[in-house]
């Protein structure tokens, strides 16, 4: 049964050129209390974005005239809303295209109902934009910016500043550093950090891939990346030097 849209829960701009998936996916949400919009192709999807206020978006890859990645490239100068892509494709060298063109996370379909609903609350956990409890509440309003040391982020503007420079992360160094200020002195596992920047495609990703982030994130935050400390045998903590 079709509940009401909730004034808790996003907006969800569905973009595939298969009617049926698009109402699949619909009633799917809907009887969620999630508000559903619907384009069948990438140009219509860019001017939803425009004209009509949404939250988040599930954007099929294989599309005629303009494909899901093209459509993200596209969406990405102008938006950093939560992005779900779809696929018939499992190679994981298609999966690493949709995320690094900027997707969060990718549904391999053929998909089932709770998968679809555990991938978006998922994403939106992990989002700034509409962050949620695991029940699907809205939690209260986080802080804007965080400082740790001489490192300042800003979460609406993406930017990190350290001894007032700017320094140009990628998303997922962004995120593994907004992770470490927002927890200070905790310690997080590889296999959390993988969660937390690849969504459910972690337990196929390895621990190599943290590795690398964290590598490149130390090295990009120069002296105040020595601040990302190694803990042996399990992962990475932010800590202030002793």
């Amino acid at each position: 049964m079709t509940k009401q849209p909730e004034q808790n829960k996003p907006s969800v701009l569905v973009v595939d050129d298969e009617q049926q998936m698009r109402e699949m996916i619909r009633s799917i949400l809907e009887a969620e209390g999630y508000h559903v919009l619907e384009a069948s192709n990438g140009f219509e999807a860019i001017q939803r974005i425009e004209y009509h206020q949404a939250d988040f978006i599930i954007l099929d890859v294989m599309m005629p005239k303009l494909d899901g990645y093209e459509t993200l490239d596209i969406l990405r100068k102008q938006s950093d809303l939560p992005v779900l892509m779809l696929t018939a494709k499992s190679a994981e060298t298609d999966k690493v295209e949709g995320l690094k063109a900027g997707a969060d996370d990718y549904l391999t379909k053929p998909f089932g109902r709770e998968e679809l609903l555990a991938r978006i609350e998922a994403i939106l956990r992990r989002s700034n934009v509409y962050p949620m409890h695991h029940n699907g509440e809205a939690i209260s309003k986080e802080p804007e910016n965080y400082q740790f040391e001489n490192i300042q982020l800003y979460i609406k503007s993406k930017k990190v500043l350290v001894d007032d420079k700017t320094v140009a992360l990628t998303k997922k160094e962004f995120e593994i550093l907004e992770l470490f200020m927002k927890h200070p002195e905790q310690v997080f596992t590889r296999e959390q950090l993988l969660e937390s920047i690849l969504g459910l495609d972690y337990l196929s990703a390895s621990s190599r891939t943290v590795d690398t982030h964290v590598k490149t994130l130390r090295l990009k935050l120069g002296e105040a990346g020595t601040h990302i400390q190694t803990v042996w045998g399990i992962g990475y903590k932010l800590e202030t030097h002793r």
